[in-house]
């Protein structure tokens, strides 16, 4: 493996974990945050929560499980190539969603509902949670214990208020200073990720159509880029062959334009990144596309009534879940009557945001439901 460059987050720099323990063997920290990280419950959970179709809507559309996979090698391709450390990037990404509610933004805007009066919800904070105190492992502390890097990146944004309770990973919204590149690298592999799978998705349940994709620029030259390779594609194929190609461009794109402003900013260190304006990103034509392209799926795919019945059905759940814990703690399991005894709310939204989507119906059915379930 190369060198790392001077400005990556090099492990002899790191500020290590919240609890010291002995060095690993034969991995690195970052590899080690990874692999507690694959290991953890919440990742297991990752495979039966939604991205934009619920789990039981068809087996072939992506879960939350897949899009972090996905997200993990764009980003770890990126890392590599800008020679940047691919195993921390590769742990943020992994762990980027364990926060996340059943439901995807739809659960998460529900819960965020529900929490208003005490507190609110934020998937990306739950996600630091679940690492640092809601897995339960091992014997001698809470959570996984990462790496100050890995918590680091897993925290994308952050209120300022809520910084100053988050001791040192908070600070640096305090300070308005950035985090890694292999966070900042994460962040968007995820959506180059989201952006691309859910155009794929839209399109194999038929609430997107190719005529209404080939109104939208950067999908349009990548199509007619395939057709003119394989001028008799059609179907699924054709499909791959185009979001394949975008991938790609979207990738190029960020690696040229990222270099291009770590020369421009010339940072020596993480220091110095962490000082510097947002180093990872887009060109402007790029972004401008991006862009286009995420209006288009709000508008087509995100807001299709389709989509929006299921959503209807889904913050439905969240609140009559949430609101029947609240009046009597008594109906949750017992490890969360046990935590509801200090924090109700928190303990409620905890273990809904812990909950896959199947598991969620299933628990809304035993709690509503006049028959045996």
């Amino acid at each position: 493996m190369p060198d790392l460059a001077p400005y990556a987050a090099r492990l002899e720099r790191s500020r290590g974990r919240q609890r010291p323990e002995p060095p690993p063997n034969g991995r690195s920290e970052y590899q080690r945050d990874r692999d507690r990280i694959i290991h953890s419950t919440a990742f297991r959970r990752l495979e039966y929560k939604t991205q934009v179709f619920v789990n039981h809507e068809g087996d072939l559309f992506r879960t939350r499980l897949t899009h972090s996979l996905e997200v993990a090698q764009i980003g770890r391709s990126v890392a590599r190539s800008m020679l940047l450390d691919e195993d921390l990037t590769e742990a943020i990404a992994l762990a980027h969603d364990l926060g996340h509610t059943p439901f995807g933004h739809t659960g998460q805007d529900a819960l965020n509902a529900c929490m208003k009066p005490f507190g609110g919800f934020e998937h990306n904070l739950q996600s630091l949670r679940v690492v640092d105190v809601l897995e339960q492992r091992y014997g001698a502390f809470d959570g996984l214990n990462l790496t100050f890097e890995t918590r680091e990146g897993i925290l994308k944004h952050c209120s300022v208020k809520t910084a100053r309770s988050l001791g040192a990973v908070g600070q640096r919204f305090i300070r308005k200073r950035r985090p890694s590149l292999e966070a900042q690298i994460a962040n968007l592999a995820d959506e180059i990720a989201y952006n691309n799978h859910d155009v794929d998705d839209g399109l194999r349940s038929g609430l997107l159509a190719l005529d209404q994709l080939s109104q939208v620029r950067i999908f349009a030259r990548h199509m007619g880029a395939a057709l003119k390779a394989f001028p008799h594609l059609t179907g699924r194929r054709l499909v791959h062959e185009t979001v394949r190609r975008m991938i790609d461009t979207l990738v190029t794109d960020l690696i040229r334009q990222s270099t291009r402003n770590i020369h421009t900013h010339k940072p020596k260190t993480i220091e110095d990144v962490r000082e510097a304006p947002p180093l990872v990103g887009f060109s402007e034509q790029i972004r401008g596309e991006q862009q286009e392209l995420k209006q288009f799926l709000r508008a087509n795919l995100y807001q299709h009534f389709r989509v929006a019945r299921m959503s209807a059905k889904a913050r439905r759940i969240v609140n009559d879940l949430f609101h029947t814990f609240l009046a009597d703690p008594h109906l949750l399991p017992p490890e969360f009557q046990v935590r509801a005894a200090q924090d109700r709310p928190r303990a409620i939204a905890d273990y809904i945001a812990g909950m896959t989507d199947r598991y969620a119906i299933l628990e809304h059915r035993r709690l509503f439901a006049i028959e045996e379930s």
